[in-house]
Protein backbone atom coordinates (compact mmCIF):
# COMPACT_ATOMS: atom_id res chain seq x y z
CA UNK A 1 0.00 0.00 0.00
CA UNK A 2 3.18 2.30 0.31
CA UNK A 3 3.88 2.13 -3.38
CA UNK A 4 0.81 3.89 -4.69
CA UNK A 5 1.10 6.62 -1.73
CA UNK A 6 4.84 7.09 -2.59
CA UNK A 7 3.92 7.54 -6.52
CA UNK A 8 1.12 10.20 -5.43
CA UNK A 9 3.42 12.19 -4.11
CA UNK A 10 5.61 12.39 -6.22
CA UNK A 11 3.18 13.30 -8.89
CA UNK A 12 1.76 16.04 -6.70
CA UNK A 13 5.46 17.65 -6.04
CA UNK A 14 6.05 17.40 -9.85
CA UNK A 15 2.47 19.35 -10.42
CA UNK A 16 3.69 21.65 -8.17
CA UNK A 17 7.35 22.18 -9.13
CA UNK A 18 5.66 22.75 -12.75
CA UNK A 19 3.19 25.49 -11.73
CA UNK A 20 6.03 27.06 -9.75
CA UNK A 21 8.29 27.19 -12.78
CA UNK A 22 5.51 28.71 -14.76
CA UNK A 23 4.53 31.24 -12.06
CA UNK A 24 8.22 32.17 -11.81
CA UNK A 25 8.41 32.37 -15.97
CA UNK A 26 5.30 34.78 -15.26
CA UNK A 27 6.60 36.82 -13.28
CA UNK A 28 9.71 37.26 -15.44
CA UNK A 29 7.82 37.98 -18.87
CA UNK A 30 6.62 41.19 -19.56
CA UNK A 31 3.93 41.92 -21.42
CA UNK A 32 3.12 44.94 -24.18
CA UNK A 33 2.51 47.34 -21.38
CA UNK A 34 5.46 46.61 -19.00
CA UNK A 35 3.63 44.58 -16.66
CA UNK A 36 4.24 41.05 -16.20
CA UNK A 37 2.57 38.30 -17.37
CA UNK A 38 1.47 37.02 -13.97
CA UNK A 39 0.09 40.50 -12.86
CA UNK A 40 -1.94 40.84 -16.22
CA UNK A 41 -3.29 37.79 -15.32
CA UNK A 42 -4.40 38.19 -12.14
CA UNK A 43 -5.66 41.82 -12.64
CA UNK A 44 -7.64 40.08 -15.50
CA UNK A 45 -8.95 37.61 -13.46
CA UNK A 46 -10.25 39.99 -10.31
CA UNK A 47 -11.44 42.48 -13.14
CA UNK A 48 -13.71 39.30 -14.35
CA UNK A 49 -14.50 38.66 -11.25
CA UNK A 50 -15.57 42.19 -9.77
CA UNK A 51 -17.31 42.96 -13.17
CA UNK A 52 -19.59 39.39 -13.03
CA UNK A 53 -20.30 40.22 -8.97
CA UNK A 54 -21.25 43.57 -9.97
CA UNK A 55 -23.42 42.03 -12.96
CA UNK A 56 -25.05 39.63 -10.23
CA UNK A 57 -25.53 42.45 -7.67
CA UNK A 58 -27.43 44.88 -9.66
CA UNK A 59 -29.50 41.87 -11.01
CA UNK A 60 -30.77 41.52 -7.65
CA UNK A 61 -31.32 44.84 -6.70
CA UNK A 62 -32.60 45.30 -9.90
CA UNK A 63 -35.00 42.49 -9.03
CA UNK A 64 -35.45 43.67 -5.64
CA UNK A 65 -36.17 47.27 -7.31
CA UNK A 66 -39.20 45.92 -8.70
CA UNK A 67 -41.19 44.00 -6.68
CA UNK A 68 -41.17 46.86 -4.03
CA UNK A 69 -41.99 49.17 -7.20
CA UNK A 70 -44.79 46.71 -7.56
CA UNK A 71 -45.89 46.62 -3.37
CA UNK A 72 -45.96 50.61 -4.01
CA UNK A 73 -48.05 50.11 -7.20
CA UNK A 74 -50.21 47.74 -5.17
CA UNK A 75 -50.60 50.42 -2.52
CA UNK A 76 -51.55 53.17 -5.19
CA UNK A 77 -54.22 50.90 -6.91
CA UNK A 78 -55.83 50.26 -3.72
CA UNK A 79 -55.61 54.20 -3.01
CA UNK A 80 -57.03 55.16 -5.77
CA UNK A 81 -60.08 52.50 -6.85
CA UNK A 82 -61.20 53.67 -2.49
CA UNK A 83 -60.91 57.14 -4.05
CA UNK A 84 -62.69 56.39 -7.13
CA UNK A 85 -65.51 54.86 -5.01
CA UNK A 86 -65.99 57.53 -2.65
CA UNK A 87 -66.44 60.25 -5.61
CA UNK A 88 -69.12 57.95 -7.25
CA UNK A 89 -71.31 58.22 -4.13
CA UNK A 90 -70.47 61.53 -3.65
CA UNK A 91 -71.88 62.07 -6.94
CA UNK A 92 -74.76 59.80 -6.35
CA UNK A 93 -75.11 62.08 -3.40
CA UNK A 94 -74.76 65.62 -5.54
CA UNK A 95 -76.90 64.34 -8.48
CA UNK A 96 -79.78 63.19 -5.88
CA UNK A 97 -79.30 66.84 -4.00
CA UNK A 98 -79.54 68.44 -7.58
CA UNK A 99 -82.55 66.75 -8.47
CA UNK A 100 -84.29 67.26 -5.13
CA UNK A 101 -83.34 71.13 -5.43
CA UNK A 102 -84.61 71.08 -8.87
CA UNK A 103 -87.60 69.24 -7.65
CA UNK A 104 -88.65 71.66 -4.86
CA UNK A 105 -87.71 74.88 -7.22
CA UNK A 106 -90.50 73.06 -9.55
CA UNK A 107 -93.11 72.90 -6.60
CA UNK A 108 -92.27 76.36 -5.57
CA UNK A 109 -92.63 78.13 -9.12
CA UNK A 110 -96.14 76.67 -9.14
CA UNK A 111 -96.93 77.52 -5.53
CA UNK A 112 -96.48 80.95 -7.07
CA UNK A 113 -98.26 80.14 -10.14
CA UNK A 114 -101.94 79.28 -8.76
CA UNK A 115 -103.99 81.23 -6.83
CA UNK A 116 -105.06 78.53 -4.76
CA UNK A 117 -103.68 78.26 -0.88
CA UNK A 118 -101.06 74.95 -0.92
CA UNK A 119 -98.63 73.39 1.05
CA UNK A 120 -96.21 70.97 0.49
CA UNK A 121 -95.90 67.33 0.99
CA UNK A 122 -93.60 64.41 0.64
CA UNK A 123 -94.98 60.81 0.09
CA UNK A 124 -93.59 58.62 2.04
CA UNK A 125 -95.42 55.73 0.91
CA UNK A 126 -97.43 53.94 -2.13
CA UNK A 127 -100.00 51.18 -2.75
CA UNK A 128 -99.06 47.45 -2.71
CA UNK A 129 -102.07 46.37 -3.92
CA UNK A 130 -103.42 47.48 -8.20
CA UNK A 131 -107.52 47.60 -6.28
CA UNK A 132 -106.23 50.79 -4.50
CA UNK A 133 -103.71 53.18 -6.58
CA UNK A 134 -102.54 55.59 -3.89
CA UNK A 135 -100.23 57.13 -2.10
CA UNK A 136 -99.18 58.14 1.55
CA UNK A 137 -97.77 61.67 2.61
CA UNK A 138 -96.15 63.12 5.48
CA UNK A 139 -98.88 65.79 6.13
CA UNK A 140 -102.08 65.23 8.26
CA UNK A 141 -105.25 66.79 9.85
CA UNK A 142 -102.70 68.51 11.70
CA UNK A 143 -101.45 70.66 8.89
CA UNK A 144 -105.47 71.30 7.59
CA UNK A 145 -106.14 68.80 5.59
CA UNK A 146 -109.25 67.35 4.82
CA UNK A 147 -110.73 64.69 2.53
CA UNK A 148 -111.06 65.83 -0.92
CA UNK A 149 -108.46 68.42 -1.11
CA UNK A 150 -106.70 68.44 -4.56
CA UNK A 151 -103.06 66.90 -4.81
CA UNK A 152 -100.88 68.62 -7.78
CA UNK A 153 -97.68 68.25 -9.15
CA UNK A 154 -95.61 70.89 -11.56
CA UNK A 155 -96.58 68.52 -14.17
CA UNK A 156 -100.01 68.05 -12.91
CA UNK A 157 -103.47 66.38 -11.05
CA UNK A 158 -102.53 63.42 -8.72
CA UNK A 159 -105.48 62.76 -6.85
CA UNK A 160 -107.31 63.87 -3.99
CA UNK A 161 -106.78 63.35 0.09
CA UNK A 162 -109.15 60.12 1.22
CA UNK A 163 -107.99 59.20 4.49
CA UNK A 164 -106.13 62.25 6.80
CA UNK A 165 -105.09 60.99 10.01
CA UNK A 166 -103.35 63.15 12.20
CA UNK A 167 -99.70 63.50 10.54
CA UNK A 168 -100.42 61.54 7.59
CA UNK A 169 -102.78 61.19 4.26
CA UNK A 170 -103.42 58.56 2.19
CA UNK A 171 -104.42 60.02 -1.53
CA UNK A 172 -106.33 58.46 -4.21
CA UNK A 173 -104.19 58.48 -7.52
CA UNK A 174 -106.25 59.94 -10.50
CA UNK A 175 -105.53 56.28 -11.68
CA UNK A 176 -107.66 54.42 -9.68
CA UNK A 177 -110.55 52.41 -11.08
CA UNK A 178 -112.67 54.25 -8.71
CA UNK A 179 -111.14 57.99 -9.01
CA UNK A 180 -112.86 60.63 -11.20
CA UNK A 181 -112.98 63.73 -12.68
CA UNK A 182 -115.16 66.39 -14.83
CA UNK A 183 -112.42 67.59 -17.49
CA UNK A 184 -112.48 69.95 -20.68
CA UNK A 185 -110.50 68.06 -23.93
CA UNK A 186 -108.21 71.24 -25.52
CA UNK A 187 -108.93 73.23 -27.84
CA UNK A 188 -112.25 71.92 -28.33
CA UNK A 189 -113.45 72.56 -24.81
CA UNK A 190 -115.63 69.32 -24.95
CA UNK A 191 -116.54 68.56 -21.59
CA UNK A 192 -117.03 65.25 -19.95
CA UNK A 193 -115.46 62.59 -17.26
CA UNK A 194 -112.18 61.17 -17.06
CA UNK A 195 -111.80 57.82 -15.24
CA UNK A 196 -108.77 55.70 -14.11
CA UNK A 197 -108.46 52.25 -15.35
CA UNK A 198 -106.28 51.03 -12.83
CA UNK A 199 -103.74 50.09 -14.92
CA UNK A 200 -102.27 53.34 -14.76
CA UNK A 201 -103.62 55.23 -17.88
CA UNK A 202 -107.10 57.09 -18.01
CA UNK A 203 -110.01 57.11 -20.38
CA UNK A 204 -112.93 59.66 -20.88
CA UNK A 205 -116.40 59.40 -20.56
CA UNK A 206 -119.66 61.15 -21.55
CA UNK A 207 -118.17 62.37 -24.60
CA UNK A 208 -120.54 63.88 -27.01
CA UNK A 209 -120.21 61.33 -30.23
CA UNK A 210 -119.86 64.96 -32.24
CA UNK A 211 -116.81 65.77 -29.78
CA UNK A 212 -113.66 66.74 -31.62
CA UNK A 213 -110.85 64.87 -30.16
CA UNK A 214 -107.25 64.10 -30.97
CA UNK A 215 -104.19 62.31 -30.05
CA UNK A 216 -102.04 64.61 -28.14
CA UNK A 217 -104.87 66.96 -27.44
CA UNK A 218 -104.55 67.89 -23.70
CA UNK A 219 -107.03 67.14 -21.12
CA UNK A 220 -107.40 69.54 -17.90
CA UNK A 221 -110.24 69.39 -15.37
CA UNK A 222 -113.40 71.66 -15.99
CA UNK A 223 -113.51 72.54 -11.94
CA UNK A 224 -117.44 71.41 -11.62
CA UNK A 225 -117.14 68.87 -9.87
CA UNK A 226 -116.80 69.98 -6.27
CA UNK A 227 -113.73 68.75 -5.99
CA UNK A 228 -110.79 69.91 -8.45
CA UNK A 229 -110.61 73.62 -9.33
CA UNK A 230 -110.37 74.29 -13.02
CA UNK A 231 -107.09 73.74 -15.24
CA UNK A 232 -105.29 71.43 -13.62
CA UNK A 233 -103.35 68.92 -16.66
CA UNK A 234 -104.90 66.02 -15.91
CA UNK A 235 -103.18 63.54 -19.11
CA UNK A 236 -102.76 63.99 -22.71
CA UNK A 237 -105.00 61.37 -25.34
CA UNK A 238 -102.80 58.43 -26.15
CA UNK A 239 -105.57 56.81 -28.06
CA UNK A 240 -108.99 57.92 -30.04
CA UNK A 241 -111.61 55.00 -31.06
CA UNK A 242 -114.60 53.33 -29.51
CA UNK A 243 -112.66 54.24 -25.81
CA UNK A 244 -110.44 57.60 -25.78
CA UNK A 245 -107.50 56.61 -24.18
CA UNK A 246 -105.27 59.17 -22.06
CA UNK A 247 -101.72 59.41 -20.63
CA UNK A 248 -101.74 60.61 -17.19
CA UNK A 249 -99.53 63.88 -16.97
CA UNK A 250 -97.78 62.27 -13.86
CA UNK A 251 -95.33 59.76 -13.98
CA UNK A 252 -96.76 57.99 -10.54
CA UNK A 253 -93.78 55.89 -10.35
CA UNK A 254 -91.34 58.83 -9.34
CA UNK A 255 -93.51 60.69 -7.36
CA UNK A 256 -92.01 62.62 -4.20
CA UNK A 257 -92.91 65.60 -3.49
CA UNK A 258 -96.48 66.90 -3.85
CA UNK A 259 -98.34 70.18 -3.31
CA UNK A 260 -101.88 69.93 -1.42
CA UNK A 261 -104.26 72.94 -2.56
CA UNK A 262 -105.98 73.33 1.15
CA UNK A 263 -108.06 76.60 -0.11
CA UNK A 264 -110.72 77.03 -1.51
CA UNK A 265 -111.51 74.12 0.12
CA UNK A 266 -113.49 71.13 -1.81
CA UNK A 267 -117.51 72.23 -2.10
CA UNK A 268 -119.36 69.47 -1.84
CA UNK A 269 -121.05 68.52 -5.81
CA UNK A 270 -125.19 69.78 -5.35
CA UNK A 271 -127.72 67.16 -4.36
CA UNK A 272 -130.13 67.19 -7.23
CA UNK A 273 -133.74 66.89 -5.28
CA UNK A 274 -136.10 63.33 -6.83
CA UNK A 275 -137.77 63.54 -9.33
CA UNK A 276 -140.86 62.66 -7.77
CA UNK A 277 -140.12 66.09 -5.68
CA UNK A 278 -139.67 68.05 -8.88
CA UNK A 279 -142.88 66.78 -10.41
CA UNK A 280 -145.06 67.89 -6.96
CA UNK A 281 -143.31 71.15 -7.20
Amino acid sequence: MALPDTRHRVRYLFIAVMVGHILLISTQVSTRSGVSLLQAALASGLTETQRGAWAVVGAGQAVWDGYVALWGVRADNQRLSQELADLRVQLQQERAASQTVERLRALLDLRARVTWKTTGADVIGGSVSPEFRSIVIDRGSDAGLRRDMPVITPAGLVGRVVWPSAHAATVQLIVDKSAAAAVIVEPSRAQCVVLGNGDGTLRLDYLASSAVVQRGNQVVTAGVDGVYQKGIVVGYVERVGRIVILRPAVDFTSLESVLIVVEPAPQPAPVRPPADAQVRQ
